[in-house]
């Protein structure tokens, strides 16, 4: 069997509580690998998907989101024909808002990529990634793929165009993430939302993210802790997670700067100032599901500053 090169592309937490489909950050675990090498059977295939349990991910390509974006890539170059395998080693929960469709296009992509000792910048890669996360939630959006792949605070000025812009990162800021053991499909957490917002709503969300841009620029933390209020999305979304305001309730009690939730859910984030802070936040997080009979997992991580690597 011929050598091949792992590529590792990170979780995200998207939105960010006021920056619905135009935030999202990189975290340091979990995420997803891609294992590709070169074949002497023509084409790109799919070989292996481990890590599903039990959920069945398509090896068709044009259903794939790895598989997906990795022959876009290669349409691109002029490669689609060479001979290609592809192994998807899911290294994170599904339907968990942590961008795990996201992490599998990226890494897809930026395995093509390496393969083919980088033909493309890695920002050049975004577009092939974010269309192979459409495969998955039918939505052309770049807060999970761009900070899965190019790492850090991302802002997304324009999808259509992907314009994105990285935000500075406040020394010491934590991130704390509970997932707990239920599962909502992006798509029905979209289909949930409605297409009308107050003036009132749209004004405070406004202040709110850029109460909290700045905020990150200048590492201040209290303008952080007032800007990560989300007062349009949330509370449409929070019914679908049980003892959400319980567990933020929790998060804030216990000194976090802000909590809401990650992408669609049911995963919650909460920003912290430092290592300790999150240790008792995630606790005390974990702990209020616990009391409610959710089984939860805990991640505490810094922001990733790198997105997806080659290993």
């Amino acid at each position: 069997m011929r050598t091949g090169l792992k590529v590792f592309a990170p979780a995200t937490v998207a939105n960010v509580a006021c920056g619905f489909d135009i935030l999202g950050f990189a975290l340091d675990k979990p995420g997803d690998e891609i294992i590709a090498r070169f074949s002497d059977t023509p084409g790109l295939r799919i070989t292996a998907i481990t890590g599903t349990k039990g959920k069945k991910l398509p090896y068709e390509l044009e259903k794939n989101t790895a598989g997906f974006a990795a022959m876009q890539f290669l349409k691109h170059i002029g490669e689609e024909e060479r001979g290609i395998e592809m192994e998807i080693h899911k290294k994170m929960p599904f339907g968990s808002g942590l961008g795990s469709s996201a992490a599998s296009a990226v890494a897809g992509v930026m395995a093509m990529n390496e393969l083919f000792r980088c033909p493309l910048e890695k920002r050049q890669l975004l577009r092939f990634a974010v269309e192979g996360e459409q495969i998955a939630d039918g939505a052309f959006h770049a807060d999970n793929v761009a900070p899965s792949l190019i790492g850090g605070i991302i802002l997304i000025r324009d999808n259509p165009t992907l314009d994105v812009h990285r935000l500075a990162v406040p020394k010491g800021l934590q991130v704390v993430v509970v997932h707990p053991k239920i599962k909502i499909l992006t798509k029905d957490a979209r289909a949930i939302l409605s297409d009308t917002t107050s003036l009132k709503q749209h004004i405070q969300q406004n202040g709110n993210l850029g109460g909290l841009i700045v905020g990150l620029f200048h590492s201040d933390f209290d303008l952080i802790s007032r800007s990560l209020q989300d007062v349009i999305i949330e509370p449409q979304r929070a019914k679908l997670i049980p003892n959400f305001y319980e567990v933020k309730d929790a998060a804030l009690k216990n000194g976090a700067l802000g909590c809401s939730i990650s992408g669609a859910g049911p995963s919650i984030f909460a920003l912290c100032a430092n290592t300790l802070i999150a240790e008792n936040v995630a606790k005390a997080m974990q702990q209020t599901f616990f009391d409610n009979k959710v089984r939860s997992e805990i991640f505490i991580s810094g922001i990733n500053q790198e997105g997806a690597i080659k290993r």
